[in-house]
């Protein structure tokens, strides 16, 4: 069915206008396309609240589709065009974008009290400017903004310039062959009112988390300071919007500077970005999870407690572990096995020294109720058995000769695979299925997928290397997760240590890569972690404990509080390790993931000391009376792609002040959790958000929001606090998530009404897609004091049995 659209005459010998409609039996596409001054501006709507916009000079590159990592089909639906006498105007009920009729760059006027001569001189001097220098893509004004009038954002200008000796970047065009598309760097500049935050961007470990006045260099990067670096290029705003910007290539980002914000590509023929709207941040995250996929929920074994270290060599030393735990009665749902369990570096195999049955040690482990995770490398050393043949069908990361890419002199590794050849994608899958997970290993830990040997100046299957410089984290957790849905009967759960677009909806959990073992890191971990998850990616983690050796002493300035004498095989003369480490096991209660790791001789529970002890099992133990909490988030996440992780900005956009906090977040809709960072602290001061009361979780102490309060924080108390009007479930003691877990309680902290969605499936199949699983809605009415609730039953006992209603109402 075609639209007509009225086109005003005079519009149109200032715009050359084409309107494309295609009807299919799935959904209407409809995209504007707009020839000008030598290149070619599209826009294109996905939903009501998402368009993307693509600028080039080369038509067939602005016409072409989005890049990897975006899956959604385009959508005109509610989306509609006309002209005004200043613009063009693309009207949907959630957003107008508009292009003024004339877009060319213009030099300002000078003020009207100016006399001619003065006009002529400003004239003349951009005359003699044009002459011998010169933008390299004409001038383009966008401006997006809500049905009411309120600006979200305003594209200024673009480029698409040809690398050159004056930008300093001539020297990439050694990367391209000539049977390559050539190479642009690409940018766009968009205005930056003074009071705009932005978050998000994928992963950076300096500190921070408003991204506005500090440079992003969005790419991955292991040696990046602060720590490993990867790249979500999106980043979501106070103004009420999210973008996405749609370029794989190193890509630098300048938030705020000069009342504007640019992005840079290395690499790309186009501009090509996705604004999406939103009234609050869960619409903008749905709208990231329409264009790039679902986070599908993982395996419940994923939501417990993951135990792991660098590394358990022997299978009978990662038995006595698991045996431990149970010995202790300790909950557990997940042990790993790390590097190094291989003859050789891509041998696909355990060395039977070591590991004589793998496959009765993996029968043994589920029989306790444990999972295992292990580790895979995406690296082939020449004399292992499968590099000839990657080597022969062209599979590697590889020289514009066809030369493998390696690391020579000093790795010695081998090269990687490249898995955006589906054919090297599928074998590499399946060599791993047939001769690592056949032998009873539950998930995959893909590390590496940076990947280690740096693609620039390399080249993929699907291009150079430097053109696609972030893409493979998405290929390599594609390949794995692809196979599991194939090919086996449960979840997929990958570890992966880096990410980009769309990864996650592969079934992976990204973690911070190889961090140090400091109370600074500690810090710069929360600020990490919340900016990771405001990129989209809900199911982000850290090694607890840092991964980095310990260094032989290290004496702080006050006095630890937990004894190390006992834990001195482990610690050496790090006297304030323990205190650290049970901080940061604290603060991983309350991660996503919870996770440990590190290159410490041991790592479980009672491997830090006795005082230490008795802490770390309190904190485990509360991570799984919080299960049926904490899984319920997971299916929320999975229906809304919003993250359960939230940094305060997220929840509370009209407190300013809690929109520039770094060390404090939003677990769920239930808890804000502060840790404790500083050695030697006892206390620290807690900023409650407006617009609500807290409850102190240890004390049940009822306190208004909008305020700063002085919380005690002994060692074995991390400062938490329940926002009034929550639902808590909590579950019955279990040793792992393969227990059926009763509720325990329902708690409910008066003071406003509220809501919570209770969850419950298999934890181990797809079948929740189906819609085989058990959905109790439940409402607290504060005005009444009663709690209602709906759908599946979710206790076999009476409501009274259950409920537990905290303080004075």
């Amino acid at each position: 069915m075609m639209k007509k659209f009225c086109i005003t005459a005079g519009k149109a010998s200032t715009w050359m206008f084409a309107l494309i409609l295609v009807s299919s039996a799935s959904a209407q596409e409809q995209r504007i396309v707009i020839p000008h001054g030598g290149s070619t501006i599209v826009l294109e709507p996905y939903a009501p609240n998402v368009i993307r916009v693509t600028l080039s000079l080369d038509k067939d590159q602005a016409l072409a589709a989005p890049g990897y990592g975006i899956d959604a089909t385009p959508d005109a639906k509610g989306w509609s065009v006309a002209d005004s006498d200043h613009a063009r105007v693309y009207r949907s009920a959630r957003m107008v974008v508009s292009l003024p009729s004339d877009v060319k760059t213009r030099i300002p006027a000078p003020a009207s009290s100016g006399s001619v001569d003065q006009q002529t001189n400003v004239q003349k001097t951009a005359a003699s400017i044009g002459k011998y220098f010169n933008g390299s893509a004409p001038g383009a004004n966008i401006r997006f903004s809500t049905p009411d009038g309120k600006l979200l954002l305003e594209l200024k200008g673009w480029q698409m310039s040809v690398p050159n000796y004056k930008d300093g970047n001539a020297d990439i065009l050694h990367d391209l062959r000539p049977s390559d598309q050539p190479f642009f760097q690409v940018g766009a500049t968009f205005a930056s009112p003074d009071d705009e935050h932005y978050y998000g961007l994928g992963q950076n470990q300096e500190g921070y988390l408003d991204h506005r006045g500090h440079t992003v260099e969005c790419w991955n990067n292991y040696t990046a300071t602060g720590g490993p670096t990867w790249c979500i290029p999106f980043v979501v705003t106070n103004k009420g919007y999210g973008l996405l910007w749609d370029n794989p290539s190193q890509t630098t980002i300048e938030p705020g500077f000069n009342e504007q914000t640019k992005w840079t590509s290395q690499v790309g023929n186009r501009v090509s970005f996705f604004v999406i709207a939103g009234q609050n941040t869960d619409e903008i995250y749905s709208g990231y999870r329409l264009l790039t996929g679902a986070t599908p929920l993982l395996p419940k074994a994923a939501y417990g407690y993951i135990q792991c270290k660098q590394r358990y060599i022997t299978q009978d030393e990662l038995l006595q572990v698991a045996k431990g735990y149970r010995d202790r009665h300790l909950p557990a749902d997940m042990l790993v096995v790390d590097w190094f369990y291989y003859t050789k570096m891509g041998q696909m195999d355990l060395d039977p020294k070591n590991w004589p049955d793998p496959k009765a040690m993996n029968d043994e482990l589920h029989k306790m109720g444990f999972q295992t995770m292990i580790s895979v490398w995406p690296r082939f050393v020449p004399d292992d058995r499968f590099y000839d043949l990657i080597k022969k069908n062209g599979w590697f990361e590889h020289l514009a000769d066809g030369t493998p890419t390696n690391g020579l002199p000093y790795d010695r590794a081998g090269s990687d695979i490249d898995t955006t050849n589906p054919d090297a994608a599928r074998w590499y899958w399946g060599t791993i299925r047939d001769n690592i997970l056949s032998k009873g290993f539950d998930s995959l830990w893909a590390d590496e997928t940076e990947p280690d040997l740096p693609p620039n100046g390399s080249y993929y299957h699907i291009g150079p290397g430097t053109r696609y410089y972030n893409v493979y984290p998405l290929f390599q957790t594609g390949a794995l997760y692809d196979g599991f849905r194939r090919d086996t009967n449960h979840r997929a759960l990958i570890l992966s240590r880096d990410a980009y677009l769309g990864v996650q909806s592969k079934g992976t959990i990204v973690w911070s890569s190889d961090i140090y073992a400091t109370w600074d890191t500690l810090k710069r971990q929360v600020p990490t972690g919340l900016d990771a998850a405001a990129s989209g990616l809900a199911y982000w983690s850290n090694d607890t404990g840092g991964w980095q050796y310990l260094p032989r002493e290290h004496h702080p300035a006050h006095p630890p509080l937990l004894d190390p004498s006992d834990a001195r095989d482990n610690v050496g003369g790090y006297d304030d390790y323990p205190e650290l480490y049970t901080r940061w096991f604290e603060y991983a209660t309350f991660l996503p993931i919870m996770r440990t790791h590190g290159s410490r001789n041991f790592n479980e529970v009672w491997s830090y000391g006795k005082q230490a002890e008795p802490i770390l099992e309190k904190y485990l133990k509360l991570r799984y009376e919080l299960m049926p909490y904490i899984y319920s988030l997971g299916y929320d996440t999975y229906k809304s792609g919003a993250p359960y992780m939230r940094a305060l900005f997220m929840d509370f956009p009209n407190d300013a002040k809690a929109a520039s906090l770094t060390d404090e977040y939003m677990f769920g809709p239930a808890f804000l959790v502060a840790p404790v960072t500083d050695q030697g602290a006892t206390s620290r001061e807690v900023y409650l958000p407006a617009g609500a009361d807290w409850y102190n979780y240890w004390t049940n102490e009822r306190l208004h929001g909008g305020q700063t309060v002085s919380v005690s924080a002994p060692i074995d108390s991390l400062p938490l606090f329940v926002r009034a009007g929550s639902i808590l479930p909590l579950g019955v003691p279990v040793l792992s998530t393969n227990e059926p877990q009763a509720l325990a309680k329902i708690r409910v902290y008066p003071g406003a009404d509220g809501s919570f969605t209770l969850y419950q499936d298999d934890g181990k199949t797809y079948a929740y897609e189906k819609g085989e699983s058990k959905i109790t809605r439940l409402h607290w009415d504060d005005a009444s004091g009663k709690l209602t609730h709906e759908g599946a039953p979710a206790w076999s006992g009476s409501d009274a049995s259950l409920l537990e209603v905290i303080g004075n109402r």
